[in-house]
Parts: structure tokens; C-alpha cells; sequence
């Protein structure tokens, strides 16, 4: 995914993205809150997941300097960033919030 095509997606309403990788145990363990909550947000927001190895661009564009990063965008700016692993309760209150 390029540049262009992630600023598009995350263009209008409310988009989480996981800055992730394949090697980093606590993306790994936060990957199932990460799954129930394209569940949770089906139809209301989109969610996107990031592997950094695959993606520099991005991820240096997005200033990710340690993983797992989550930002929230509410119509192409950022709403909220987490950086470390967090409470599935942490981030639906942000969704909400962005919501």
C-alpha cells in the first residue's frame, strides 16, 4: 500500500491503523483485541493493520518509532495515538470518542 492509497482510505470518517510486525510479541498479543474490534466496528469505522517491515514508507511518514503503534484518524487526522500494547477498553473508548 502506498502512500497515496492509505491517505485515501483514511480520507473520510474514522479509520484505526496497527503499525505492527510479524516478529514483535506484543503486536502478537495484541493482534485478538485488534480482530474483535473489525468485529465491534463493522459498518462504523475501518481498521487497518500495517506491517512495518513491508511498509517503511508509512510507517516513517506516521513518525512509528517503536510497536505496536495504533492511531486513530478522524477524517485524515490523526484523533488519538497509543504506542505499547493496550486495553481492548483503551481503544474502544477512543473509537467512541472519534465515533
Amino acid at each position: 500500500m502506498g502512500l497515496d492509497q492509505f491517505e485515501k482510505i483514511i480520507k473520510n470518517g474514522v479509520t484505526l491503523v496497527d503499525f505492527n510486525a510479524q516478529w514483535c510479541a506484543p503486536c502478537k498479543a495484541q493482534e485478538p483485541i485488534i480482530k474483535k474490534l473489525i468485529s465491534t466496528y463493522k459498518n462504523r469505522a475501518s481498521i487497518l493493520e500495517i506491517n512495518i517491515d513491508e511498509h517503511r514508507t508509512l510507517a516513517t511518514q506516521y513518525m512509528v518509532q517503536s510497536i505496536p503503534t495504533l492511531i486513530i484518524f478522524k477524517d485524515g487526522k490523526e484523533f488519538k495515538r497509543f504506542v505499547g500494547l493496550q486495553a481492548e477498553a483503551a481503544i474502544t473508548k477512543s473509537m467512541d470518542n472519534a465515533l
